[in-house]
C-alpha cells in the first residue's frame, strides 16, 4: 500500500488503497483507504478508516471513524466513536450520537442524545430525547443515571470525610 502525506484537490478526491494524512476537497470518495483528517462538503467511505471527519454530508459503509462532525450522517455497518450532526442515521456500533434528528436502526450505541430520536431494534446504554419513538432497549434510563450519580457522589463525599477525620491534621 503506498503512503502519501497530504491530498489537496479542489473538486473531487478519489482515494483507494492508500493512507493519507489530510484531505481537503468538495467531494471525497474513499475505498479501502485511511485518512487522519477529512474536510469536505460530501464524504463517502467504503471499507475505510478516518480519525476526524468534518463535512456537510457523510456516508459510510463498513468503515471505522473516530469523530464525525456533519450536517447529515448515514452510517451502515460501521464503527464510529462520536457523531455530532443535525441528522444522523446509524446502523452498526456507535459510541455516542448527538443530533437534532437521530435514527438508530439495529445498532449498538453507547449514548444517544437528540431532539427527535427514532430507534428500531437497537440497544443503548443511555438514551436522552425530547421525542422518542420506536423499539429500544436501554441499560440506564435518565432516572437511573440520576440516582446512580447522586449515590456515587454521596458515597465519595462520605469517603472523603472519613479519610479526613482519620488521617487529617489536628
Amino acid at each position: 500500500m503506498p503512503e502519501s502525506q497530504e491530498s489537496n484537490e479542489s473538486q473531487v478526491a478519489n482515494i483507494s488503497q492508500t493512507n493519507v494524512q489530510t484531505v481537503h476537497a468538495e467531494m471525497v470518495r474513499m475505498h479501502q483507504a485511511s485518512a487522519d483528517t477529512i474536510n469536505a462538503n460530501e464524504v463517502e467511505l467504503e471499507q475505510s478508516a478516518a480519525a476526524h471527519v468534518q463535512a456537510s454530508s457523510v456516508s459510510t459503509h463498513q468503515s471505522a471513524l473516530a469523530a464525525v462532525e456533519a450536517e447529515e450522517v448515514l452510517s451502515q455497518n460501521s464503527l464510529i466513536g462520536f457523531i455530532e450532526a443535525e441528522k444522523a442515521s446509524v446502523r452498526g456500533y456507535t459510541g455516542a450520537v448527538s443530533a437534532q434528528n437521530a435514527e438508530v436502526h439495529y445498532a449498538l450505541a453507547g449514548v444517544v442524545i437528540g431532539n427527535d430520536v427514532h430507534v428500531e431494534g437497537a440497544r443503548t446504554i443511555l438514551l436522552v430525547g425530547q421525542n422518542v419513538s420506536g423499539n429500544v432497549t436501554t441499560v440506564i434510563s435518565p432516572r437511573s443515571a440520576l440516582i446512580a450519580g447522586l449515590t456515587g457522589g454521596l458515597f465519595a463525599g462520605l469517603m472523603l470525610l472519613l479519610g479526613r477525620s482519620l488521617f487529617g491534621r489536628r
